[in-house]
Formats: C-alpha cells, structure tokens, sequence
C-alpha cells in the first residue's frame, strides 16, 4: 500500500510540475481517464492543490570559503612575498588555490578588497613582476574592466582577487600600489568577515 501511495505522489508532482510549462488554463492529467482543471487563481498562491501533498526537494552545493584563507604551518604550503607602497617586503605563507586577496586578509596585508571578490571594484589592485605575470592566464574583459579604474595601473596589474596561488607561482613577489581608488573618503577600510 504504502508504495502504491508513494507512486502516485510521485505521478501527481511529476504532473503538477509540468504544468508550469503549459498555459495557466491547461488540464492537470493525473491518469488516462481522468484529468484536473486548475483553476488560474491557485496557480499563484501559497495554498497547495487540495488532495495534492506538497513535496518539499533539497539541494546543496559545496561550501565556499569566502574570506577565510588558513594560514599553513611552518614548512608547508606555498610562500610569497608582498612589497608594501613603503618597501618593507612582508613574505607569507598561503595554499594552492587561495587569491591573493585572501592570502592579503588571513596575513593582515592592507589590501582591501571592498567589493569582495565580486568584480566591482579595483581595491585590490596588485602589480606583478613580469615573469610571474607572463605564467597567469590573459585577465577576463570584466577584470580589465575594473583595472582601467586602478589607481597607478602597469603592464602587469592584476586584482587581487582573480590570482589564485598555484605551484608555479610559489616564491613571487607582490608589489601593492602606493594608493587605491575606493568611494569610502573618511579612510575606512572593509575586513573580511
């Protein structure tokens, strides 16, 4: 009995969802013999269909580890060295697969990143050197985009958040410009959260 039930629950959401994709005026056929009409104005609504079991569908995605880069242990990962504007050469120590932004954030590096990683800004504009520009892929039209807006922009600007580490890229250097271009005036400076 109870597989009978599930089968025709199963009949019965299979149909409704496909008449989303007929007029609103279509009859619900639920067997050979005999069809519902739906009526336009429960099509709408919150109220299920009376004698139909609202069935409810789950669906995950892998969690993204937004802002949160780990810091390896002593001897482990991959290292780079960022150039501050003032000189002072800060070397850390990040995964395979983190950005730069993140490696910046986790290592209290200041660079900013106001929009996230959401290719709206230009705040994490970083200068490479030529040789560790030339092992990165051509930058996409969106990040171009933004680096047109970058304060002292160079052959080899890149954002921040669109360089992400990999073994070839261990040991680089990253210079930070000596200013970034960001709409916050009164020197606040987003953290990741």
């Amino acid at each position: 009995m109870a597989f009978l039930r599930s089968t025709i629950h199963q009949r019965l959401a299979s149909a409704v969802s496909r008449t989303m994709l007929r007029p609103r005026t279509a009859p619900l056929r639920t067997s050979a013999s005999r069809s519902l009409s739906i009526r336009p104005s429960t099509l709408g609504s919150s109220r299920p269909l009376a004698g139909i079991v609202p069935l409810r569908f789950l669906q995950t995605a892998p969690v993204a580890r937004h802002g949160h880069a780990k810091i390896p242990p002593e001897g482990e990962g991959l290292t780079l060295t960022f150039i501050t504007p003032e000189g002072q050469a800060k070397k850390v120590r990040c995964y395979e697969g983190d950005s730069l932004l993140e490696i910046a954030h986790a290592n209290n590096v200041d660079l900013e990143g106001a929009c996230e990683a959401s290719l709206a800004c230009s705040t994490c504009h970083v200068i490479l050197d030529p040789e560790e520009y030339d092992k990165l892929e051509e930058p996409s039209d969106e990040e171009n985009d933004m680096l047109d807006l970058a304060f002292g922009l160079t052959e080899t600007s890149r954002l921040g958040c669109q360089v992400v580490m990999s073994k070839e890229l261990d040991g680089m250097t990253v210079r930070l410009p000596s200013a970034t271009r960001n709409m916050a005036v009164d020197g606040y400076k987003p953290k990741p959260h």
